[in-house]
């Protein structure tokens, strides 16, 4: 999702586990229920999110918190049924209802593939979303707020109360801050806005990378945080943007370029010198060997000549988005930020820093951000970010083994929550916030 002065679309389908839930522990009433698994979850996460908001709402908000007022089960590929004054049939989805205070889902096809793709913590995850807007009405939330600034905080509201759960206080789910939280991100990159689409487009919700932002807000500064997100900041750090009337289609998808053009990787490695002018990496296509690493794929750093050595053909892979119909990886910015991941290694040793172990690791993906932060739309850069290519970064750091964010050897940081927190950082900060943080 790069462009050369002058990119990506890419859907990664990310599978990740989380610890199932102990035996459910309520029984709030479901209307139009079947009284199956999938209803039982989703009235066990309603009954779990709300027991945290009547926990945290009053020292937080200075109110008290009053529990939704009604649950109601569709199924969508059933006869159809009317919620909010919509009809259910063909809308997988799950909703909340300011006019009555109610919140639906549908148990015919979005819940049960949602738990089937990512575990039942992404059910959790969708559900957590929802009251978050009950959370807003509560608030009183004026109805001209932009759907982006509502969405944003549901997803920060969402983040918060996975905070108190990786913490140990629901009586319902137990979940690992670690892994565990690797299929709440899968989910939210699952549904994020399309590609190419406006942040303030009725009904927007976000890139993926936007929504990931918000939720790890949520889980690390807690809600009063989310409450304070406005049309304002998500306007400064959105990263959501429409296909420019020259994106160009290489026969991989409107906006990707091909990996192994040698002028997009000549202007690749201009935007690395460029960000990092302090270190000077050779990079190569020949077979390296290296005395002093264990070489990785599909980009290798080797520290003692100072030489990044790339694998065409693994990095292909990897640059060519999947296609309806056709296997393929995940986008031109992963593959790209790979290479970039082992440039800031050189940029590292340099500083006088270890390139081995966890610290680098994630060192490593803050780096990566702060050189994606070099290449933004409108930068001037020789290559610069087209529509989904963070999320594309996402995708990549949320597979079981992350070349963005790992270290020297190809040891990857130990979650993916912790390597989107890191690119994000420098992303959103700067290098120096890399090397002071991350030791």
């Amino acid at each position: 999702m790069l462009r050369i002065i002058t990119a990506i679309a890419a859907v990664a389908t990310v599978v990740a586990c989380a610890q199932a839930p102990a035996a459910p522990k309520a029984d709030l009433p479901v209307s139009g229920g079947d009284g199956g698994a999938i209803d039982k979850l989703a009235a066990d996460a309603v009954a779990d999110v709300q027991a945290y908001w009547q926990e945290t709402f009053p020292s937080t908000f200075n109110g008290e918190f009053t529990p939704v007022r009604r649950l109601v089960s569709y199924d969508s590929t059933g006869p159809s049924q009317e919620f909010c004054g919509a009809k259910t049939t063909g809308v997988p989805n799950a909703f909340y209802c300011p006019t009555d205070d109610s919140i639906a889902w549908d148990r015919g096809e979005l819940l049960p593939m949602l738990s089937e793709s990512f575990g039942e913590a992404s059910v959790v995850a969708v559900l957590a979303h929802e009251i978050g807007h009950a959370v807003q009405l509560r608030l009183g939330d004026r109805p001209n707020t932009p759907t982006i600034v509502k969405e944003q905080q549901a997803d920060c509201y969402t983040g918060a109360y996975f905070r108190w759960t990786t913490d140990g206080k629901s009586r319902t789910f137990k979940l690992d801050a670690g892994q565990g939280l690797n299929p709440i991100l899968s989910t939210l990159f699952f549904i994020r806005d399309a590609v190419g689409s406006d942040f303030d487009a009725q009904g927007a919700h976000g890139s993926a990378f936007d929504r990931v932002t918000a939720f790890q807000f949520g889980f690390s500064e807690g809600p009063a945080r989310c409450a304070r997100i406005d049309i304002a900041e998500i306007s400064q750090r959105s990263t959501q943007q429409k296909f420019s009337p020259d994106e160009k289609d290489v026969g991989l998808g409107k906006g990707n370029l091909r990996v192994d053009d040698a002028q997009a990787q000549e202007q690749l490695i201009r935007t690395l010198r460029s960000a990092f002018p302090r270190s000077q990496p050779t990079v190569t296509r020949a077979r390296a060997r290296c005395a002093d690493a264990l070489l990785t794929t599909p980009v290798a750093y080797c520290p003692s000549t100072n030489v990044i050595s790339l694998s065409m053909q693994d990095l292909v892979k990897i640059g060519t988005p999947p296609r309806r119909g056709r296997e393929g990886g995940i986008g031109d910015f992963a593959a790209f930020a790979e290479i970039a991941s082992r440039y800031v290694l050189s940029v590292q040793r340099s500083a006088g820093l270890t390139i081995e172990g966890p610290a680098a690791a994630q060192r490593t993906a803050c780096l990566t951000g702060a050189w994606a932060a070099t290449i933004v739309s409108g930068s001037g850069a020789a290559l610069e970010l087209s529509p989904g290519d963070l999320d594309e970064a996402v995708a990549e750091m949320l597979a079981p083994k992350s070349l963005i964010a790992a270290d020297v050897k190809g040891a990857s940081a130990s979650s993916g929550f912790a390597r989107v927190e890191a690119f994000r950082d420098g992303f959103l900060r700067n290098a120096d916030t890399c090397l002071a943080k991350y030791r």
